[in-house]
């Protein structure tokens, strides 16, 4: 006969604010059918829990100190490709949704959500589905086919975003002040603005950038 507690799905949490921790915690462990299996606040330790109980499902935020959520996602998946990955997080941006997605998760959630969306979300995707709420779909669906960003750009971005100059780009990135610029004209060209100010709003926006 097998243990109703070995019936449970296993679930791990991941965020760096400990009150957060203990909501999602007691909200999971008040269903007759989930038990959290551990609850830590960053992505190193995250992975280290994961060996050790392989959950059948992480509830995982974006914003951790060190290693994010989305190179979480990565880490553990590439070690363990069947992992399963709800994302609850603050983050609401397209490129946010795009590369938690494209990383591996099966669930977004927005924090605010009702508790109701988050346990429908363990759920399905323990089964093998997706769950991804109409507001998340609809800004995912607004995505621009040309919105990508390579490696080089979303560097110069940053750079942007943190108040460097052209000149200071060009010396941290070790490139010619002039590649800078035409960077930063195929940046204004993809994010739909005309200066520096509105690159950096409309990344913020986007999730191209955290401050």
């Amino acid at each position: 006969m097998t243990n109703s507690a070995e019936a449970k799905m296993k679930v791990l949490i991941v965020d760096d604010h400990p009150v957060v921790r203990i909501g999602i915690a007691t909200i999971i462990d008040t269903q007759p059918d989930m038990t959290v299996v551990g609850e830590v606040g960053s992505g190193e330790e995250a992975v280290v829990l994961y060996r050790e109980h392989r959950p059948d499902l992480t509830v995982m935020d974006l914003r951790l100190d060190g290693m994010s959520g989305v190179a979480c996602i990565r880490r553990i998946r590439s070690e363990f490709p069947g992992a399963q990955f709800v994302v609850l997080t603050t983050y609401r941006g397209d490129e946010d949704i795009h590369q938690a997605l494209e990383a591996g998760a099966k669930g977004y959630l927005i924090k605010g959500m009702p508790r109701q969306f988050l346990l429908d979300a363990v759920r399905r995707v323990v089964r093998g589905e997706t769950y991804i709420p109409p507001t998340v779909s609809e800004v995912l669906a607004a995505r621009k086919p040309d919105a990508e960003l390579s490696g080089r750009e979303r560097q110069v971005l940053s750079l942007l975003a943190s108040g460097k100059s052209n000149k200071e780009i060009a010396s941290e990135l070790r490139i010619a002040e002039i590649t800078v610029k035409c960077h930063l004209s195929l940046i204004f060209s993809r994010l739909g603005v005309t200066d520096r100010t509105q690159a950096i709003v409309v990344a913020v926006q986007r999730g191209l950038v955290h401050l």
